[in-house]
């Protein structure tokens, strides 16, 4: 995988790396924060898993409130990655997750199928109706309830600086290719080798990529390369909260190289059962957009604000707490 996940750039190892490069991990261990409740719902305590990263955390934070508000107590617990909390979630140590649709998919698709499925035959696309439909026929066996996805997705993404898109007319992946430019691209070092990095572009958009600059997948030193001129693109992410302070724009993925990563919630069936949980989380994906993934993002990580604050802001701000 290319990024935190890498999750979309790297099928075959879909089931090896938590997206992870855009931001720090989180703890080694097991550690419950934020949380607690009120006991309306029954007693029954809900654990929110959160992977360790900005985005993952806020979403983490997202879930436990809004369960919070349904009458459930709530905590949320901080794992580093999937292959520690996607075992827990199936043993019921954490009962609520925030997913990406095609991650988990291929994740769950090697988990059953061997290391090369991903690969050889994967099960996710960039359809988020057939890739969840995928995930779901994976994950009950396993004793996982997936709930629908929203609109909200963080998938790789391209960006140029906007002096380099405006002196060459470019919105989209296939302008750039359409362009004929020789494009140098900062990402990660396996993006020569990965079918939604390096490849994907060349087969796909026919772009002229000369070299692949390893600075890593959205980090300050890639998109600062590309801001001055060194680079032309660099890989990051759809909800990247820092290209607007670097000069950098998004060109779309028009052709739909990247899988549906839209963010899904999934549950322990036997512990989160409770038709108060599918309705409270389904409120809240189907409110949550790309564009708000962007400015939660920012606010924790330009703004060094508290995820569990920029969490019940939003909430409050969509008149999503105190509803009944």
């Amino acid at each position: 995988m290319l990024k935190k996940r890498i999750r979309l750039a790297g099928a075959a190892l879909a089931a090896l790396v938590l997206p992870v490069a855009l931001a720090g991990c989180g703890g080694d261990s097991l550690e419950k924060s934020g949380g607690g409740g009120d006991g309306k719902g029954g007693g029954k305590t809900l654990v929110v898993g959160a992977a360790g990263f900005t985005e993952a955390q806020v979403m983490a934070e997202l879930y436990a409130q809004v369960l919070k508000d349904a009458g459930f107590s709530a905590s949320v617990k901080k794992l580093t990655n999937r292959e520690l909390y996607e075992p827990e979630l199936e043993k019921g140590g954490i009962d609520v997750v925030p997913e990406y649709a095609a991650t988990l998919a291929e994740f769950l698709n090697a988990k059953v199928n061997g290391p090369e499925a991903p690969e050889k035959a994967p099960v996710a696309s960039n359809d988020a109706a057939a890739t969840v439909a995928a995930l779901r026929k994976l994950a009950g066996p396993r004793g996982l309830t997936v709930l629908d996805a929203g609109d909200a997705v963080d998938q790789n993404a391209f960006a140029v600086s906007r002096e380099f898109a405006d002196k060459h007319g470019l919105k989209t992946l296939s302008d750039l290719g359409a362009a004929k430019l020789k494009v140098k691209l900062a990402a990660g070092d396996e993006c020569p080798q990965r079918p939604f990095c390096e490849p994907g572009l060349e087969k796909t958009y026919k772009i002229d990529i000369t070299a692949v600059d390893p600075k890593g997948v959205g980090t300050p030193e890639a998109k600062q390369a590309v801001q001055d001129g060194v680079d032309q693109l660099v890989l990051t992410t759809t909800t990247d909260a820092t290209l607007e302070q670097y000069g950098l724009v998004l060109l779309a993925d028009d052709k739909g190289l990247q899988n549906a990563d839209n963010i899904v919630p999934v549950l322990n069936t036997k512990e989160a059962s409770d038709p108060k949980v599918a309705a409270a989380l389904g409120t809240l994906t189907s409110t949550l957009t790309t564009e708000d993934l962007i400015g939660l993002n920012r606010k924790v990580d330009a703004d060094r604000e508290k995820p569990a604050d920029v969490a019940t802001a939003y909430l409050e701000e969509k008149g999503l707490l105190g509803a009944e």
